[in-house]
């Protein structure tokens, strides 16, 4: 197709799967140098192979010009900027990137430095997203996380002033030891870094985790949902009051230019091709995802094979949970006439309850409330239950 126009928004999904360390609640696919000794991988190797990914994905998809680029891991600034900026580089030859296009970076704070940001403003990065996950010094020892508290807040200075445009910052809440008065200090030195950005996640305890590990044993509370739900407010509150915008459950931008479109393109079922070890991907309702490990993702591409580990392609039913259950996530809401007749009217009686807002509803789009946002899981659920009747 020479006319992109009509399609949607297409994203490319780097993962780099490289750590110093594992933090002890991470379940995502990523490994320590420890852990891959005698493999041969490496981050040249896997570089490689991520260009021997993108003569596929191009071949498969055509030069269709790259709207978001998201590069996540593991640990992307531990690669360095130089090979970050290879990537970029051999994105853009591969597919080109459209006018204006969002390029970030994920990036932990003890691996950045004022010429690292310098390096990838240079190179062509548009965004960073650092993870802070909490300002006070017990709560990090819980989760694992190496950095010092004042490191997060000083990257985010770093990357403004190297000239990158938007900065967010991640937070984790409702760790076990933690205090509103903790959180209340995590958002305070968020808003002193200046970012136009924020995330902030409940803790999940993932099987097969450290964290979970430790739960079990009892040597540590398991999360309170109950406190969760107020730490949310107290985020949503303190944030709101600050200038930002709640744009998804999760997500607060201080302007509609400082969005990751990036995510937008997967809470709208957007298209994106997940380059590297374990990255899934979506093109026009088929998803697919890469072998796990480094070596063999490696190994499969320098042999002229797919990496692709499996795939499914979702039925009509399984599409409209998924619209449903991700576009009721956004601030935009969903629009009602996704819904058929059963759908709509639970929509109305989570209205009733107080979970979506009367006025959006009546203006036809379903809308959570804040409490409707504490409980999005159980409203999707009434509206697809519903549905299916």
């Amino acid at each position: 197709m020479a006319d992109w126009s009509s399609v949607p928004p297409f994203g490319i999904y780097v993962h780099v799967p490289f750590c110093a360390a594992r933090c002890g609640y991470c379940d995502f696919n990523t490994y320590t140098a420890s852990e891959l000794a005698g493999s041969g991988a490496s981050p040249d190797g896997w570089l490689a192979a991520v260009r021997q990914e993108l003569d596929l994905a191009v071949r498969t998809v055509g030069r269709r010009p790259v709207d978001t680029v998201f590069v996540g891991g593991g640990t992307p600034s531990l690669i360095g900027a130089g090979r970050l900026g290879e990537v970029l580089a051999a994105v853009r030859d591969a597919f080109g990137l459209a006018p204006g296009a969002e390029v970030t970076t994920e990036s932990n704070p003890e691996s950045t430095s004022p010429e690292f940001f310098a390096e990838l403003a240079a190179a062509g990065f548009t965004r960073v997203s650092l993870g802070m996950q909490s300002a006070a010094p017990h709560v990090l020892r819980v989760l694992e996380r190496r950095h010092t508290p004042g490191r997060a807040v000083a990257a985010a200075r770093e990357a403004r002033a190297a000239g990158i445009g938007h900065v967010n910052l991640d937070l984790i809440y409702a760790t076990p030891g933690e205090t509103d008065d903790d959180l209340r200090a995590s958002l305070d030195a968020v808003l002193d870094a200046g970012v136009d950005h924020v995330s902030a996640y409940s803790l999940i305890v993932e099987d097969g985790t450290a964290l979970a590990r430790r739960v079990a044993r009892g040597e540590l509370p398991a999360p309170d949902d109950d406190v969760a739900a107020a730490r949310y407010e107290l985020i949503d509150d303190r944030l709101t009051a600050a200038g930002f915008d709640w744009y998804e459950v999760s997500n607060w931008a201080s302007s509609p230019g400082a969005v990751c479109r990036h995510n937008i393109g997967y809470w709208r079922d957007g298209d994106w091709w997940g380059l590297g070890p374990g990255a899934h991907s979506h093109l026009a309702g088929v998803r697919w995802w890469n072998v796990k490990h480094p070596a063999r993702y490696a190994a499969l591409l320098g042999e002229g094979e797919s990496p692709e580990a499996d795939r499914e392609l979702l039925t009509g039913a399984e599409r409209h949970t998924e619209r449903v259950m991700l576009q009721l996530r956004l601030a935009s809401g969903l629009p009602l006439a996704l819904l058929d007749g059963p759908g709509a009217a639970a929509a109305t009686r989570a209205a009733d309850d107080g979970l979506l807002d009367p006025p959006a509803l009546a203006a036809g789009r379903a809308v959570l409330t804040r409490r409707g946002r504490l409980l999005a899981d159980r409203v999707v659920q009434q509206l697809v239950a519903a549905a299916s009747v």
